[in-house]
Order: C-alpha cells, then structure tokens, then sequence
C-alpha cells in the first residue's frame, strides 16, 4: 500500500516537474541575436564575412551593379554560415524519456545541462569523423535551411519561423537567394545516402534511451564511478572522463575507429596520443577507412580564479579559429553552454537549456529537426566561467603534429603573469608520474583530481 502511494507521488511530482520545466526552458530560443556586419564570425574553425572585402568593392566601386555584387557576397555568407551552425548537432533537455535505472528520473531538465555539452562536442568529433568538414570534404545537412517544418509537439510553427528568420532579420531583412543546383549523379546520391545513414546513426548514439551508446542513460552510469547520480551538478572535467569511458566501452562498429584521451593536470601527453592513433581500428573495414584510430583529444583547464583572467580571452578565441577544434564545454556559473565560435567580444553557443520531448530514434525516418538548432545564440567573454573542457580531433599522426604546432603558437602567454592554459609535453604520462615520486614514493607535489574544477 505505501509503496503505491509513494509511487503515486512520484509520478504526480513528475508531471508537476514537466509542467514547470515546458514554462521555464521553452522560452530560451524566443529571443534574437544579432550579428555585426563590419566584424567577421568564427565557427569551428571557419571564418565567414557578413560584409564585402574592400578589394571587392574597389574593384568595382560606383556602379549599381557593383552594390548588388556586393549584396550578393554578404548574403552568400550568411546563409553559409546559418546552414554550417545549423548542421551541427544539437542535444538539448528532454523529457518524457525511459526512466533511469535507480532513480524516478524521466527528464534532465535542470541538472543535465553539462552532459549535453558533452554530448555535443563529442557528436561534433564524430561528425568530423564520419562525415567530414575539412577542404575537400564538406558536409553539411541538406535540410539545414528548411527549419520551419519542426515538431509541433516541440516548436510551434510560427515560432519556429521567427527563430528561423532572426539571424536574417539582424541584418536588415535581407533573403537568402534561391539555390539553382543542378541535380545530382548517382555518385553524388550515392555518397548523400551514405551521409544521411552517418547523420542518423550519429544521433541515435545519443538516444535518450537505456541501450543508445552514448545517451544520457549510459552516461549517468558511467559517472557513478565518480561519485554522480541522476539529478546531480557535472562539471566539464568529469563529464570529459565519462565521455571516454563510454566511446571506450561503446560495442558499436563504427565507434571502434575513433578512442577518447583526455589530458592530466593540464598535460598533454604527445606520446600517449600518438599510441592511440596507432592502436589498429577494430570497425569494418572499408575503401575510406584505415587501421588505424582517430583519436578526440579533451583538455579540462581552468582559465583563472573565481572569475576568467581575461588574458584568456585571445587564446579562447584562437582555439575556436582552428580548423581542428570541436568546441569547447563551458558556460557560466551553473549554466552550461557548447561553444562553438565567436564574434569580437562575444562567444557564439548552442544552448541544451531548452525542454523537448523524447523522440524515438527506432522508427524509421525519425524526426531530425529537433536535434538541429536553428538560431545561435552569443554571450559575453566575461561571463565565462573559468572552468572548461576543450576538444580537439586528430585523424592521424599528422595530424596531431599539426594540431600541437598550431595550438603551441596560440598557447604563448600575452604577458609574463600569465600561464598558458595547458601543455604539450613529449613522452608518455607514466614516464612523469614515476619521475615525480620521492623515494618513499609519495608525490613531490599536489595532485589535483577533476572534481577540482568548478561546476556549472
């Protein structure tokens, strides 16, 4: 009798739940963002120009035809930009999920934030991975432009259109032009089908589901070894060590290609990296693969005290100009955010503040649109909280060559009160782990753990 009267009360405070969270996270995505026109955007990597290069305009300065022209090329850019933040995968709250084991848990809204950033930068890694975003393969989803048919269950349509339309309008109103492709051949379509099967499979990875490799279920069981539970606070360190664990254990063949390395104490280890770009790939083998894995580098750092030294911010935003990063786990004080990019003074972010309802990702053809964000949203550098994980991805050893090239340069300190936020170090952890022992075998200094960080 009183455990159905304690069931009773569990389902009806998680129907209270519900209700309140649809009031508190559906409105995140309501307001706009505006964009300047005179400054260039980052995104991942990428560089767009919402205005047109002065060499442009004097080419072909004084004629009518010259000011269309140039229209023309900032439209051109916006829409690029809208189609590239809208290809990539977004993981918000949801609700209405299969209860997690050992809770009464049936929704992360309100603490599940940071896992969703995690999930996402991983979700960016295996883009890269899958599908590409480099010079010579370039994926974006085709559907990226055409948001205004999402869930009514989850947008209504008319809101949809005005979140669709906000980038467009804070830059007076301008359209993008129609697209006049010609249709593709059978290789194309071919090479299309294949990377909508990727795209597919890479959202079901991150399921709300129990047996989805990489979803909330399965991430929340792998924290217990650090001490978390359903409805706790995670921060970026911890959820970077989850996030290993369950790519390490995933069961999937497509997942045996790519591992996770997460740094130490701010240290990376090149040697220790490189073993796992040479560790043969356990997956089926096929004309684009190789034996060997790719690896996604994760560094939790911390970029000050209470508050981020803004020192930090131009190395903040030389990470996210490389081509190789995937973003970077973050926000402010128990906020959550996955940055992607920037603009001057402000960072650009998907947000996982925002209440969905649970979609079944083992239906045939199910509904993308809610794992794709179509407004960006932008936060001021000073917000940031010092506490953050940031992700690399390495194809190759050459790869990582050039990453630890690239990122050295960008890990300079600007003045000499500052430290650089991480390290690359040659050799492999285990060779400085017994170097620091004393001879009774106790640390020569402090060891700090990743519930050091502060949680967000």
């Amino acid at each position: 009798m009183e455990n159905n009267e304690r069931d009773d009360v569990e389902k009806l405070k998680s129907m209270f739940l519900s209700a309140w969270h649809n009031v508190q996270y559906s409105w995140i995505l309501k307001t706009k963002t505006y964009f300047s026109r005179n400054l260039p955007v980052f995104l991942l990597g990428k560089c767009y120009h919402f205005k047109a290069e002065e060499a442009s305009v004097e080419s072909v300065a004084g004629s009518c035809s010259d000011k269309a022209s140039e229209r023309k090329l900032v439209i051109g850019s916006v829409v690029e930009f809208r189609r590239d933040f809208a290809s990539r995968i977004w993981l918000t709250y949801r609700e209405q999920f299969p209860q997690i084991q050992g809770s009464s848990f049936t929704s992360d809204c309100g603490w599940g934030c940071t896992l969703r950033t995690g999930q996402m930068l991983l979700a960016q890694g295996l883009v890269l991975h899958l599908l590409g975003r480099g010079r010579l393969l370039y994926w974006t989803w085709s559907d990226a432009l055409k948001m205004d048919g999402l869930d009514t269950e989850s947008w209504t349509a008319s809101a949809a259109r005005k979140l669709v339309s906000s980038l467009e309008s804070s830059f007076q109103g301008l359209k993008p032009p129609e697209s006049h492709a010609p249709a593709p051949g059978r290789a194309e379509e071919a090479s299309t089908d294949l990377n909508c099967v990727h795209h597919r499979k890479i959202v079901s990875w991150f399921a709300d589901c129990p047996a989805a490799q990489i979803g909330v279920h399965r991430l929340i069981e792998l924290g217990h070894a650090s001490g978390k539970s359903a409805g706790d606070w995670y921060g970026p360190a911890v959820v970077a060590h989850i996030l290993r664990k369950a790519v390490k254990e995933a069961t999937d063949p497509e997942l045996q290609g790519i591992t996770v390395y997460v740094a130490q104490d701010c240290t990376v280890y090149s040697a220790d990296v490189i073993d796992s770009l040479q560790k043969p790939a356990q997956g089926p083998e096929t004309e684009t693969r190789v034996d060997r894995k790719a690896v996604i580098i994760l560094i939790p750092v911390r970029l000050g005290g209470e508050k981020t030294n803004p020192e930090y911010f131009d190395f903040v935003k030389g990470i996210l100009s490389l081509e190789y990063c995937i973003g970077i786990i973050g926000g402010k004080p128990k906020q959550a955010y996955y940055f992607v990019g920037f603009q001057d003074d402000s960072l650009i972010y998907m947000d996982p503040h925002y209440c969905q309802s649970f979609v079944d990702v083992c239906m045939n053809g199910f509904p993308l649109e809610s794992f794709h964000c179509p407004s960006p949203k932008k936060m001021s550098f000073t917000k940031l909280d010092p506490s953050c994980t940031i992700g690399f991805y390495s194809r190759s050893v050459q790869d990582f060559e050039k990453i630890s090239e690239e990122i050295s340069k960008v890990l300079k300190p600007s003045s000499k009160e500052m430290y650089p936020a991480f390290t690359f170090v040659k050799g492999h952890g285990r060779d400085y782990e017994q170097s620091e022992l004393t001879s009774e075998g106790e640390p020569r200094h402090p060891q700090y753990s990743s519930g050091d960080f502060v949680l967000l």
